[in-house]
């Protein structure tokens, strides 16, 4: 399928069967919208543009770059677990407002994880692995760094354990960065593959929600260490990750805040919560969407004058992207990625963590509910309810599916809000990869 937009001051059309990007002038976008898109009206052109247009697009037909086959593939699915989020601590020293896992509580007890459990979660990864070489761990919480001395000496319990099974490990975190000192630090750099630290941008917006448990705004207690963080990290990965809500719908004055502090990876989430004050709701799209724009105007021009930095939501390669089987399979939670509460339950993932119905086992018996993971191993871009005729289909893969069901009821039932914030970004995204090709800055 194809798919015509503007984005900025161009006309695009993507192929979707191909994954080509073709700029064109406003009557050619408009020709296909109609034509190809039902959106528009044909009779609107006259015989001449019809026959121009057309005698336009038939070499890009001939080579297979425009309305082309979509090719039929089968998901990449596998029984090899690839990758443990554990929850290392269901506590948190800030109180987030929109926070999903119920400000680090998940709904139930405050709690950390044992050592024994989570080297137990290690043995599970490595057991159920299969012939996979490299493992992902991610530490998580509630805030991970109030379990630090744990978190090392789990790391090294696994770099033990992987050297004698012929496995390696990468291993990530996610911080508030309240307790990021020079030994933590140290240890990030040392041991993790990825670091990511939150701040929402602006200190007034940042603070009206990430707050301490006494009530005070965290970002004067924060901002210096994640700076210092970035400054001693090198070349390692890592992300500045803030959330935007009802309340900050300019958030692009956040993300070019971030970077003008001196931060080159970013991301910028829209908030998922039923909060009302805050919630992302239906009637706020036209302007997240045309935020996005104005987004990346700033973003460009930064690129431009030689200030770029790294805006995750913006990353569309259509060059060297994964492979199809890849992209059709979703994230592999359930199947090959999973999540590990404090008492050693499993979750399909993260999101997940506390639901009941979702509990497939635990680390202890090493045993996963077959029903469970069968509905998840079974679920892909070709179960996703109206993901086949989305042009995006296939670089967003059908969606969240702990969003879809906690916003739709069904996992393979995309959740709308999220959907139509999608699209615009890879539409922005794609701008983008044009530009930079453009400047030979790719």
């Amino acid at each position: 399928m194809v798919h015509a937009f503007k984005c900025q001051d161009k006309y695009y059309i993507f192929d979707s069967g191909s994954e080509s990007l073709h700029e064109c002038d406003e009557i050619t976008k408009n020709y296909v919208a109609a034509k190809y898109e039902n959106s528009g009206d044909l009779s609107a052109f006259s015989k001449e543009q019809i026959q121009s247009i057309e005698n336009d697009l038939a070499p890009l037909k001939a080579q297979g770059l425009f309305n082309a086959e979509e090719v039929k593939t089968y998901p990449l699915k596998s029984t090899e677990v690839k990758a443990l989020c554990l929850h290392i601590c269901h506590d948190c020293n800030l109180r987030c407002r929109y926070c999903f896992a119920d400000e680090g509580a998940y709904h139930s007890a405050r709690e950390f994880m044992s050592e024994e459990t989570a080297k137990k979660a290690i043995d599970f990864l490595i057991e159920n692995s299969g012939n996979r070489k490299v493992l992902e761990v991610d530490f998580f919480g509630g805030e991970p760094l109030m379990c630090l001395p744990t978190i090392k000496n789990v790391v090294a319990y696994a770099r033990e354990k992987s050297a004698k099974d012929g496995k390696k490990f990468l291993f990530t975190t996610t911080t508030n960065a309240l307790l990021l000192d020079d030994d933590a630090i140290d240890f990030f750099n040392r041991e993790m593959e990825n670091v990511v630290l939150s701040v929402d941008g602006r200190k007034e917006v940042h603070d009206a929600i990430r707050k301490t448990v006494n009530g005070r705004g965290s970002f004067d207690l924060i901002i210096d260490k994640i700076k210092k963080f970035v400054k001693s990290r090198g070349n390692k990965s890592y992300y500045v990750r803030g959330t935007f809500t009802a309340k900050n719908l300019d958030f692009s004055k956040d993300v070019i805040f971030l970077a003008e502090n001196g931060f080159d990876s970013i991301s910028m989430e829209p908030v998922v919560t039923d909060i009302p004050d805050l919630a992302i709701r239906a009637e706020h799209l036209d302007a997240i969407n045309a935020e996005y724009e104005n987004l990346l105007g700033k973003y460009l021009d930064k690129y431009d004058k030689g200030e770029g930095f790294n805006f995750f939501h913006f990353n569309v390669d259509l060059e060297g992207g994964v492979c199809l089987r890849k992209k059709v399979s979703a994230c592999g939670a359930g199947n090959e990625y999973f999540s590990v509460v404090p008492n050693g339950d499993i979750y399909p993932c993260h999101q997940f963590a506390g639901d009941k119905d979702f509990l497939m086992g635990n680390v202890f018996d090493g045993k996963l509910n077959p029903q469970i993971r069968s509905e998840f191993a079974n679920s892909s871009l070709f179960t996703r309810q109206g993901c086949e005729s989305c042009f995006a289909k296939f670089i967003c893969s059908g969606g969240c599916a702990a969003n879809n069901y906690h916003y739709e009821g069904d996992i393979n039932k995309p959740y709308k809000i999220t959907c139509s914030m999608m699209k615009k970004r890879i539409e922005c995204g794609m701008h983008t990869f044009a530009h930079k090709k453009d400047n030979k800055n790719v």
